[in-house]
């Protein structure tokens, strides 16, 4: 399982600049609205130091990251479901998405211009959710075209699914998200399935200005985002433009230009890792001499469901899983250290596999 985020937002608010530095590609960031026509994906590598540690007690023939693929479409505006820009026909592209990653601008600058004509966070959000909801609208009452006489007819099961969609049609009726309803177990389930994008769980970046980086707390239009967000959303502050400047630089000249400008992360490692902490996600290992590789799992899962990750085989077959922390195998540099220690542990079906597992997965088909 692998991380796919889906970037919204107006246009010239940075999305693409953000897009070219996190995944070091060419798209264009020209300064006029909709200079992206069509949906540019990229593939990243998730950063891990674990790993890269873990690489390098045995140099194995391959050494494998997480992946994380961003989806960046088209600036939205107000309008865009009537046809107005070109980001709504994009939308489709990032339905399948498991987050959103909406970028808001909170910097002015006269060279750059806004849409709108002003920098105002509150409003920004407001469209693009307008937007989404008008998107999730059209979903839902196309649902509902398709169940409702068989509701009528009495069919159980269509039943169920034109009251679960006249719950949503009205939330979104009522510009509000569908994510904010409440939903039973069943409801729930069937929720996940239909991919609503006010459904999806959302993280804010805001697009700061380098004189912001630093002490973010600072910037008036940060300060105006939080306002206009829930408690508990998710915002990153980040300067795009300093993030793509960043990504042309070699390994060796990233750090000292980091530390010029107080920063102890890239823009990349601090969006994925909120990313995952947004999506409840972790990372385990499989570690040996063709092949060191990270995999992204879902907490709570249990050792079987992780083994499924990898391949179905090996869950269906799952027998044990011999486990070791990272981070005594990297202490102890190799896996008879570990052993003599007795920090290899012999877990079955039921263990719950955690952050930083190294694992090895016994099973018979």
């Amino acid at each position: 399982m692998n991380l796919f985020v889906g970037i919204v937002g107006l246009p010239n608010v940075g999305k693409s600049t953000l897009f070219n530095a996190i995944t070091n590609s060419q798209v264009e960031a020209a300064n006029y609205p909709f200079a992206t026509i069509e949906p540019n994906v990229g593939i990243v590598a998730v950063p891990d130091k674990r790993l890269t540690a873990l690489s390098a007690l045995i140099n194995p023939q391959k050494t494998t990251p997480a992946i994380c693929r961003f989806v960046d479409i088209a600036g939205l505006v107000k309008g865009a479901s009537k046809g107005e820009g070109l980001g709504n026909q994009f939308l489709a592209n990032i339905r399948e998405a498991d987050a959103i990653c909406h970028v808001v601008r909170c910097f002015a600058n006269k060279d750059i211009t806004h849409v709108y004509n002003s920098v105002d966070p509150k409003r920004d959000v407001e469209i693009i959710n307008l937007e989404l909801i008008v998107a999730d609208l059209d979903v839902v009452n196309k649902k509902i075209e398709k169940v409702h006489r068989k509701a009528i007819s009495g069919d159980k099961e269509a039943k169920f699914l034109d009251d679960l969609y006249a719950k949503v049609q009205k939330q979104l009726m009522d510009n509000k998200l569908v994510k904010d309803l409440t939903f039973s177990e069943e409801e729930l389930k069937q929720i996940k399935l239909d991919n609503f994008l006010t459904f999806k769980p959302t993280l804010f970046i805001a697009n700061v200005d380098e004189a912001s980086i630093a002490h973010p707390e600072n910037n008036p239009y940060l300060s105006q985002l939080k306002v206009c967000c829930k408690k508990d959303d998710i915002i990153v502050p980040i300067s795009a433009q300093i993030e793509y400047e960043i990504s042309k630089l070699s390994e060796q000249d990233k750090i000292p230009f980091m530390q010029d400008l107080g920063l102890k992360e890239t823009g990349l490692s601090t969006v994925i890792v909120q990313a995952y902490k947004l999506l409840n996600l972790s990372s385990f290992f499989t570690f040996g001499k063709d092949e060191v590789k990270a995999w992204t799992f879902i907490n709570g899962m249990t050792a079987p469901e992780c083994a499924g990750i990898i391949h179905s085989d090996i869950q269906k077959g799952f027998i044990r899983a011999e486990v070791m922390n990272a981070s005594d195998l990297i202490e102890l540099k190799s896996e008879n250290e570990v052993k003599a220690k007795g920090l290899l542990r012999v877990e079955g079906k039921d263990y719950i596999i955690k952050d930083g597992d190294v694992v090895y997965f016994r099973f018979n088909v």
